[in-house]
Formats: structure tokens, sequence, C-alpha cells
């Protein structure tokens, strides 16, 4: 199945805030349901396995409502492992008050070098151009001590006929759009494993999940 560009709606708040606040709520039930959270859970399994670290500090980039890095912390803490995040988004609309967050270019993060530990991201990377990718992922790398995160769907065909299967599921009339978008522009494993290298990585990692959601550990250091 070749890579669609297709806009997002979300992408550019193009509904009511009342649209954009339900198109938040859907998005965090996808990554309850659909494997975002576990993903990104079992990133940080791989991740303080390899370093031992007992406090990590981690950029959430595109964070939204900040679901993700929220059960990211209380997964850690289980663990007796401390998380402290910092979310960012480009616009403030998307970010939930009361949080750590900045309003920044994911491009050009506003961060000096080596100021967290990891970097991470969720449905964000698919939102770019491969050469974008690149740009991303060496502006993370940059400001990231140990690794970037990266989750995101994996672009099939079944996948697309499972994503207009689920459209009666969605509140907002914006994801039943960008639902499908999504998938029809997203990347193979292959594909971001390659994008990773141009980028920089040193190592990188490739995590399956259920319903086409795929993880990749870009490590700064092998």
């Amino acid at each position: 199945m070749k890579r669609v560009e297709v806009p997002e709606l979300l992408d550019r708040d193009l509904g009511t805030a009342s649209e954009v606040e339900a198109a938040l709520a859907d998005l965090a039930r996808i990554n309850r349901w659909f494997g975002g959270v576990s993903t990104t859970l079992a990133l940080l399994d791989r991740v303080v396995a390899r370093t031992r670290l007992a406090q990590l500090s981690l950029l959430e980039v595109a964070a939204g409502s900040g679901d993700v890095p929220r059960a990211a912390i209380a997964h850690l803490r289980r663990k007796q492992v401390g998380l402290t995040t910092v979310s960012l988004d480009y616009s403030f609309s998307h970010l939930q008050t009361g949080t750590c967050a900045v309003v920044g270019d994911a491009l050009r993060l506003p961060f000096r070098d080596d100021s967290f530990d990891l970097v991470s991201c969720g449905l964000f990377a698919h939102h770019l151009q491969p050469s974008e990718v690149v740009q991303f992922g060496r502006e993370a790398l940059r400001v990231a001590r140990v690794a970037l995160l990266v989750n995101d769907l994996v672009r099939s065909r079944l996948h697309l006929v499972l994503a207009y299967a689920g459209l009666p599921l969605w509140r907002s009339r914006i994801t039943r759009h960008d639902s499908v978008a999504s998938v029809r522009r997203s990347y193979t494993p292959d594909e971001l494993r390659a994008l990773m290298e141009s980028a920089g990585a040193a190592g990188i990692e490739v995590v399956r999940n259920y319903l086409f959601r795929m993880g990749i550990i870009a490590w700064k250091h092998v």
C-alpha cells in the first residue's frame, strides 16, 4: 500500500472548540484501546532494562491531552522508577492545563542539547514528510541524552479496512476524517527504521504491537 499524503483536520484545528475537544478525547481512547499506551510503556521498559536508571526525564512531543505521559508516570512508579515529563505541542489549545507544557516547533525544539533523558512522540511521525521525520529525529537526538521513542501506526491495507470499520466509535467528525487519513499517510517499520538511520541514530530497535502499532527506539549511543 503506497503512502498517500492526506491533510488532517486536527493539525489545523479545523473545527469548533467542542469538536477539537472531542477529537482529543477520541485520541485518548485510541491510545488506551488500540495499543498506543501499551506501546510506549513497552519502549520505556526496554529503556529502563538497558540503562538501569532510577530516574528519567522525558519530553513528549505533540503531547495533546497528555494521556500517554500520565500513564507512563504511573507505570514506572510501580517499578520504582521516577519519571518527570514536559509536554510540547504546536497549539496551546491541545495542551492540558496544569501540566508542565511548552508551545513550540517539533522541527526546531526550543531546548538545549541533552536537556532530557528521552524524547518521545505518539501518533506524530506520520504527520511529517520523510525529510521532516529525519529533521525531527536529528532535533530529538540532539535534545535527548539517551534515546528517541517513536510510537506510531503501521500502514497496511487491512489497517485501512479496520479504520473505516471503526468510524462509528468516534465522537468527533474530525476523528472520523483523521483516523482514515492517518493510516493512509503512516509509515512501515522498515521505512521508519531507515529514516531514523538517516537522522543519525546509533542503534535502532523496532517493537510491533497489536492492531498495527509499532514502536521505534532510536538510541543516541550504542
